[in-house]
C-alpha cells in the first residue's frame, strides 16, 4: 500500500495581470468554445515565466508551472525560493483556495492550513465560535472539537479573550489562534506559510516544537514555508526549492538549502563596493576592502587573528557615525558583530571632505569552519543608517580552536561582540 499522501501531478496555475477573466468578450468565448468542443484551452499556450525582476511583453503569467513531486506520509517539506517563487500560490491550491489551471492534486487525509493572518476566520464572531466554526469546515463532531478546546485556548495564550470577536484582536493573536486550531484538531496533513514570522520569540518556538510533534510523534504530514533557514533546517526532513514558479530542486533539507543558498548569492556582485543597497547623498564611496581585498569572496586562514576593513571616499557634509559589521552563517544567523561606537560609546566624527577608515578586529580565538557572511553599515547608533551593504562579501573560514574552555565575550543579546585589535 503506497504511503503517498500528496501528489502534484503537472500543476500549473496561470493569471492575466491587471483583469478578472481574460480581459475580453471574445477571448472568454474562445476558452469557452474550446471547452464545450473537448479541446485545449487556446491560452495555456501563450504566457511568460513568472521572473518578476523582468518586465514582460505578455500580459498571461505562470504563476505555477509543470509542478511534478509527491509527499509521503510523516515527511516534513520544508518549501523555499525567493518572494514571488510561488510558495504561497502552491499552498493555496493545495488548501483548495484557488483551484489549478491545469493538473491535479491528489490527496489523502484531512488537511488544515494556516496561509495568512486571519484566513479562515470570520472576523465577527468570537475566538470561541471560530474554533467550532473551523473545526466543523474540517468534518469534526462537536464532542471532539471540545476535548481539545482547553487545549488549543492554553496553547494561543487567549483565554481572556476567548469570547471576544477576532476582528479585535492584534494580528499576533490572531495568527497564535490560528495555529493552534490548525495544529490540535488532529489533521492527517498540516500546511504552515510564512506566517508565524508574525507571533513572538516565544510563540515561534512552541509553534515549531508543536510540529516537531505532529511530524515525529504522530506520524502527520507537514509543509513548511518560511524564509528562516534555521527553523527549516532544524523542523524538515526534505526540501523543494521553486524558482520563477517552477520546481529547481528536491532533496533533503541539506542539499536543498545549500543549493537555495547557492543560487542566491549569484546576485551578489564581485566587488563589495558593488554590493551597497543603500546610502545617504551625502556619501561618495571609492573603496571598500575586508580581509585585505575588494572582492566579495575571501579566506580567513586558519593562522589568522584579526580582520582588518578599509573604507575611503568623500563627504559633504559633518557626520556622526559608527562602522558595524554583522557575521552571519550561510543560513543567515548572526553570530557575531563588531560595532564600537555602539556597544562601547566609540562614536566617531567625520569632517566634511575625503575621509578614510580602518579598522583592525580582533577575531575570536574559537573559529569554526565555514562560511560567514558578512553585512556592513555606516550608522550613527540609534538616529540613523547613512550606508547600507547586507551580504555584501562572503568569508571562507579554514577554522581554528585553540584556548579550549575560555569564555567568550558573549553580551546579553547573545551575539559574540568582537573587539577591535
Amino acid at each position: 500500500m503506497s504511503n503517498t499522501v500528496i501528489e502534484f501531478n503537472n500543476v500549473g496555475k496561470q493569471y492575466i495581470l491587471g483583469t478578472i477573466g481574460t480581459g475580453t468578450l471574445s477571448q472568454d468565448l474562445n476558452r469557452w468554445w474550446a471547452n464545450i468542443r473537448g479541446k485545449e484551452d487556446p491560452f495555456l499556450k501563450i504566457g511568460e515565466t513568472n521572473d518578476r525582476t523582468q518586465k514582460g511583453d505578455s500580459r498571461f503569467v505562470w504563476a505555477l508551472r509543470d509542478i511534478n513531486f509527491k509527499v509521503e506520509q510523516g515527511d516534513v517539506v520544508g518549501i523555499v525560493g525567493k518572494n514571488g517563487a510561488g510558495k504561497s500560490t502552491l499552498l493555496k491550491i493545495l488548501s483548495r483556495v484557488t483551484s489549478p489551471t491545469t493538473g491535479n492534486i491528489k490527496i489523502k487525509g484531512r488537511i488544515a492550513s494556516l496561509l495568512e493572518v486571519g484566513t479562515g476566520f470570520h472576523p465577527e464572531m468570537t475566538g470561541r465560535e471560530n474554533i467550532f466554526m473551523n473545526g466543523s469546515i474540517m468534518g469534526m463532531t462537536k464532542a471532539e472539537i471540545k476535548s481539545k478546546f482547553d487545549e488549543i485556548v492554553d496553547f494561543a495564550g487567549v483565554a481572556k479573550y476567548v469570547d471576544t470577536p477576532v476582528k479585535r484582536y492584534s494580528s499576533g493573536m490572531m495568527v497564535r489562534l490560528g495555529f493552534a486550531i490548525a495544529a490540535h484538531l488532529e489533521p492527517e496533513i498540516l500546511v504552515v506559510d510564512e506566517v508565524l514570522a508574525v507571533g513572538d520569540a516565544e510563540f515561534q518556538k512552541k509553534a515549531i516544537g508543536k510540529m516537531q510533534d505532529v511530524s515525529k510523534g504522530q506520524g502527520r504530514t507537514v509543509l513548511f514555508v518560511s524564509h528562516n533557514m534555521a527553523a527549516v533546517r532544524s523542523l524538515c526532513t526534505r526540501g523543494i526549492m521553486l524558482k520563477n514558479g517552477m520546481v529547481d530542486y528536491i532533496g533533503t533539507i541539506p542539499d536543498t538549502l545549500d543549493h537555495y543558498l547557492k543560487n542566491d548569492e549569484g546576485n551578489q556582485e564581485e566587488k563589495i563596493i558593488n554590493n551597497i543597497k543603500w546610502k545617504k547623498d551625502c556619501l561618495t564611496i571609492d573603496i571598500i576592502k575586508i580581509n585585505g581585498t575588494e572582492e566579495a569572496s575571501s579566506t580567513i586562514t586558519s593562522q589568522q587573528k584579526f580582520l582588518d576593513v578599509h573604507i575611503a571616499g568623500q563627504v559633504t557634509e559633518d557626520l556622526i557615525y559608527d562602522i558595524m559589521l554583522i557575521f552571519r552563517n550561510k543560513d543567515g544567523v548572526p553570530l557575531a558583530t563588531f560595532a564600537d561606537g555602539h556597544y562601547y560609546g566609540n562614536i566617531q566624527h567625520m569632517k566634511k571632505g575625503d575621509f578614510s577608515i580602518d579598522r583592525h578586529i580582533q577575531l575570536p580565538e574559537i573559529l569554526n569552519k565555514g562560511i560567514l557572511k558578512v553585512d556592513l553599515f555606516f550608522h550613527h547608533p540609534m538616529v540613523e543608517f547613512q550606508l547600507k551593504a547586507p551580504s555584501c562579501c562572503t568569508l571562507d573560514c579554514e577554522g581554528f580552536q585553540t584556548e579550549f574552555g575560555k569564555s567568550c565575550d558573549q553580551d546579553v543579546n547573545g551575539f559574540i561582540g568582537l573587539r577591535k585589535g
